[in-house]
Formats: structure tokens, sequence, C-alpha cells
């Protein structure tokens, strides 16, 4: 049995077009369907590596029962929350308003306008720990519609005035920057976790945004905030890399920690999460940095790389129908592999116990301390034979859906790593295929382009990403393509206040226009676009892009200081901008000479370094400056007033410093 969605690009929504539920996309139609039979409509989001999500459908929307009822009572409509994150948006600020908490999978009941009335999230198939089975929740929902009319309206037309006001973001009161971010600082030291590193409890998540402003804070200059901000970036960038959330194999990071330690993690592997921490620990700048980001480098290009040079949006928590079976190792099954001595010795480095780390007296991998002398290579050489073997095993599906925003941090992450070939091939395809008669498109799936439009944070990541390249290449192609984004962003996203709606003024009319500056488990829109107008502004001179960037961030001051924990991609970027950007032009030929040069002004956190052969009005930074006596040369600038150009390491570093 097959339903509507067998012609759906998202491979979520793929998952479900062999349930008995009648499903709907979100799609005009189904509410006039739901209208001429006078019946709600059901709204179920969820995302294809959600593991309850997964629950949830084999329990209740695999069920002939529950489906008959659901077709008869109700018009249901599966969304794909990373392809439509504006329904996304606008359904979740319903569901945490009626609730107090939110998650996937995300159910809600909405009237014949697309105003909520009832929500929640997971429902499990029987009661269970006082909780209402999905059935019993149905036939109240759908006694609610039929015999309390009245009250289900008053419910949708609360719920509608809140979401519509919801957009409203605290005016700032002329917060100073450079004491806000000082501030900042005192407070993440508050929430610090001083025992295992990260902020907060479990679950945990990596704080990637975060520890990106850290480690500009602890760039720039000296101090105990400087101390203070080093102290939490470089404690946690090594607890993440040593514990289980890091897959010690292959590379890769999980999404997050079900514990405070970093030890078993919920095993889905997302693109935005290894793409913001690609970046972050190569900026790091230690040898365990670099060898982390040669890891989520090399499994980025080996297991979400596409056929088209894109990068796919996940890989599941599951396989077999088992959480992490693909992951966790027993010491028997260490031996099997690589003999007695090697998988006892194997078992002790990575902490794999008897009793188990996890389930099942299986244990995550960790590596709490780097084996010495001839241990480093017997590691290398076990870590090779047990990703061999672990190959055999089978793997957990993915997500191959292109998005537009991840890929954008996909390419940023890479440039920072040296990958740039690899960066360069999936800027082309965002070109090619996701920029549609000049407006951007935010899915795509073997080389197809979806429907849903861009949101801000596609325009924003996406352009960063192409300015990263720019930086890496020298290319201006790159410099236009984003400047071209970046005018569409302000025209159709702006906000009165100088912050920016998540959704284009032409876009699709939901029952609110969503608009939320917070970083969640990736940038904001907001956040996300700040980055890219500064670095325009850094590479071109642009007051106008300088300006809009400067205005967006006016608008979360009161965020940054209230929660710093849901403001890191802001404050990185007020990190950047305090005082003018730093501007580093490297030219001259290619070779260990301006390589080196290279290397060291990347070092700089938030410095933006643009690479050319010789100088070129195509890229205003480059305009004018060349190599000094024939010798590849670096020019430290500052709102583009430079110092005289260098062309050692050594003087460059004290130029940095300054």
């Amino acid at each position: 049995m097959a339903n509507r969605l067998t012609d759906a690009t998202s491979p979520y929504l793929l998952q479900h077009a062999g349930n008995p539920v009648d499903w709907w996309e979100w799609e005009p139609a189904a509410f006039a369907e739901a209208r001429r039979r006078n019946v709600p409509v059901l709204l179920s989001v969820g995302y294809a590596a959600c593991h309850w999500c997964h629950v949830m459908a084999h329990e209740s929307f695999e069920d002939e029962d529950t489906a008959a009822y659901l077709n008869e009572h109700f018009v249901s409509i599966k969304v794909d929350r990373e392809e439509r994150p504006d329904v996304d948006a606008v359904y979740m600020q319903a569901t945490t308003s009626m609730t107090g908490s939110g998650g996937w999978p995300m159910t809600c009941v909405l009237d014949h306008d697309g105003n909520p009335w009832f929500a929640g999230t997971y429902f499990p198939d029987q009661p269970r720990h006082g909780q209402p089975s999905f059935r019993q929740v149905l036939e109240a929902l759908s006694d609610a519609w039929r015999n309390r009319g009245d009250e289900v309206a008053r419910v949708a037309e609360t719920l509608r005035e809140h979401l519509a006001a919801g957009g409203a973001v605290p005016a700032g009161d002329g917060q100073d920057w450079s004491d806000l971010l000082e501030q900042s600082v005192v407070t993440l030291a508050r929430e610090f976790d001083q025992r295992s590193a990260g902020f907060g409890g479990a679950p945990k998540f990596p704080p990637s945004m975060v520890l990106e402003y850290l480690l500009r804070v602890a760039g720039d200059g000296d101090g105990e905030t400087v101390t203070e901000a080093w102290r939490m970036a470089d404690a946690t960038l090594e607890a993440m890399a040593r514990g289980g959330i890091h897959d010690q194999l292959g590379g890769g990071f999980a999404r997050y920690s079900v514990d405070r330690d970093w030890v078993v993690p919920h095993f889905e592997k997302m693109l935005y999460d290894n793409a913001l921490l690609l970046r972050v620990y190569a900026e790091w700048g230690t040898p365990l940095g670099d060898r982390v980001a040669r890891g989520v480098a090399d499994f980025l290009v080996r297991e979400l790389r596409t056929a088209e040079g894109g990068f796919a949006s996940a890989l599941d928590a599951d396989s077999e129908g088992v959480e992490g079976k693909f992951y966790a190792w027993t010491p028997a099954e260490l031996v099997d592999v690589l003999g007695p001595d090697d998988g006892a010795w194997a078992a002790q480095v990575f902490e794999v116990t008897e009793s188990g780390t996890f389930e099942h007296g299986a244990s995550t991998l960790q590596l709490l301390r780097d084996p010495e002398g001839p241990g480093a290579d017997r590691l290398v050489d076990v870590r090779r034979r047990l990703l061999a073997a672990r190959e055999e095993r089978v793997r957990p599906a993915r997500d191959d859906k292109v998005v537009a925003a991840w890929n954008g941090l996909a390419i940023s992450g890479l440039c920072t790593a040296g990958y740039v070939e690899e960066a360069r091939a999936a800027g082309d395809l965002l070109w090619r295929v996701h920029v549609v008669d000049g407006r951007l498109r935010r899915v795509s799936r073997d080389g197809v382009v979806g429907t849903p439009a861009g949101v801000l944070e596609d325009h924003g990541c996406v352009a960063a990403g192409f300015l990263d390249l720019l930086q890496v290449t020298g290319d201006p192609v790159w410099l236009e393509r984003a400047g071209l984004l970046l005018d569409v962003a302000l025209d159709r996203f702006a906000a009165d206040d100088g912050g920016f709606h998540d959704t284009a003024d032409d876009a699709e009319a939901l029952v609110a226009r969503p608009r939320d500056p917070s970083d969640n488990a990736s940038p904001s829109g907001l956040s996300s676009l700040v980055h890219a107008l500064s670095t325009y502004a850094a590479i071109t001179g642009s007051g106008r892009h300088r300006d809009a960037a400067e205005a967006a961030l006016a608008t979360v001051a009161v965020l940054a200081e209230r929660a710093p924990r849901f403001a890191g991609w802001s404050l990185a970027a007020a990190v950047a901008m305090s005082g003018g950007p730093l501007e580093v032009a490297v030219v001259g030929a290619p070779g260990p000479q301006r390589d080196a040069l290279e290397r060291r002004a990347r070092r700089h956190p938030g410095a933006v370094v643009v690479v050319g052969d010789g100088p070129t009005d195509a890229i205003p930074l480059l305009a004018g400056r060349g190599p000094v006596h024939g010798r590849p040369a670096a020019y430290v600038c500052h709102n583009f007033v430079c110092e005289r150009p260098v062309t050692e390491v050594a003087d460059l570093e004290v130029a940095l410093a300054r």
C-alpha cells in the first residue's frame, strides 16, 4: 500500500510512503480537504534520523487500526522539519507554549486555517506512566472537534494571537558590547561543568558556537577573561574529543551525549554538528584538535558526501532496529577482530569493559589518553582494523537530501581545515542546483532541487561559505555569488528594528511569520547572516553591509546578555567586529612561503584572510596589494587601514598581536 508521499523528495517523508495513513504533504489542498470533510488537521513533524520518530511510526502510523481511525476523523499532514524549518518553527513555538517543552516527533492538531489548538510530542501506542495512548488522544480530540467547537475555536484564537506576537524581539538599551562580551564569559563560567566540561547537565550537546566565541575571546588579548575563556574552550574540546560522543574509529560526532560525561551518545550524526565542530577543532590550534579536525573532515567526505558533490543531512542512530548497534563493542568482539593480545589492549585503551558502558554489555569507545611510544603506532593499526571490521556491519540509514544552510556550514568547515576542492564542489552544487531564477532553494536530492524556498539561515550560511571559498581560492566569482545572496537577504528578510525575519516577505504565509534570533543546534538565521555581512564588509569595505550587521547585532544584545549559551554565534561575530574587523591579505606566488603566511594568519580566530597570486580590483581587499620584492607578503589591516606588509611569519605574529 502506498500514499501521497511516494512522490516526495524528502527521505523522511519517503519513510512514511508505505504507511496505511493517508498522508498529505504540507499544501493548501490538504486544508481544503479538511474543510470539505469538516475534520481537523493532524500535523506530524519529524526528521529522518529521529529515533523516537521511528518508534512512533512503527507503533502507530504502521498500525492498520490507528491509521483507519486517523483517515476517518482527520486529514493527516507529514512534514520534514529539515525541509520546512518555517513550518516547524511556528508549531514548535505552539507546542512549547502549550506543554512547556518540545521535541520530535511533534504532533499538532490544527483548524482549517492552520491555527493549532492541541500540541504534544511522542505518544505511545499504549497508556504508559500516566501518559494516554495515541489512540485515546485522537478520540478525545475528535470528540472535542465535533462537540465542543466553541472551546476549540477559543483555544485556536488565543494561540494564534500568541504566535503572532511571538516574533517580537526585546529591544537593546545601547549596551556596550565590550562590557557585554566580558560579562558573557562570566555568565558562561557559572554554567560551566567543572567536572566534565561543557555546559549544563544531561543531556549534553556540543556547544560548538559558544566554543567558537570563547576561542575568539581567548585569541583577542590577555587578562582574566581571556584565560577563563581559553580554559572553558580547551577543557570542553578535549573532553568531547576523548569521549564516546566522538567516533574514535571513523571520525565525526554524534548529536549529543545522554550523560554529563560525554560517554554515551544519542548516535545519530548530523551534518550541521560536524560542520561546526570541524571548524572549531581546526581553529583550536593543538595537535589533538588538528587530528580530530582531519577525522571529522574525512568522515564528511567518506560517509556524507553525495554523488553530486554536496553533503547529506544525517546518519540514523539505529541499525537493524537497534540504536547504537553499529558503533558499540564488547571485549569479545574486539578479541574476535584483533586477536587476544591486541583485543585486550584495545579494550583497555578504549574503555571497553565486561559490564559495558552502553547497553547489553556493549561499550562506546573512548580514548581518555593517547598511548605513547610504540603504543601510538599500535593504536593506528588497531583503529584501521576495527574500522574495516565495522564496515562489514549493517550501516545506519543515510538521509541524503542536501540542505543549503548545512552545506554552507560544511563548506566553511572544510575551508578552515584545508579541504578546498571538496568545499569548492559543494559550493558549485549549491550555486548550480539550489539557486533558481536568482532565489535560493532550501533542499535538493540526487541533483534535483526541491520546492521549499530558502530561509534566512540558508542565505546566511551559504553566503558565508561562498566567502570562505573566496578567501581560500582567491576566485572573485564567490564574492559575486555571496553578494547576490546577501542582497536578497537585505531586501526580502529585513525587519523594521534592524533585525531579520526567518522567512522572506514573499514566502508562503503561515499563521505567524517566524523570527527566532537564538542559536540552537545550528546558528540562527540572524547570527549566520551577521557573520556573512561582516565578512563581506571586511573584504569589500561596504558600509551598507557593515551597518546591517551592527544593527542586527543590536537586536540580540539582550539575548546575549541574559542567555549567552543561545547567542554564541552572534557573540563570536561581535568579537570579530569589535574595534574593527581584522583583515589579512596574503599575496604572492603559490608555494611554501605563501602557505606559511596563510597558515599563520588563519590561526587568528575571527580574522578574514584572503589569499591571491597578486593584486586584483575584483577583490577590494587585494586591490593594490602585491608581493614585496618578489616575495609573498601579508598585509594586516583594520577597517582597510593596513600596516606595512611583512614577508616573514615572525613579523606577521607581531602584526597580528597588535
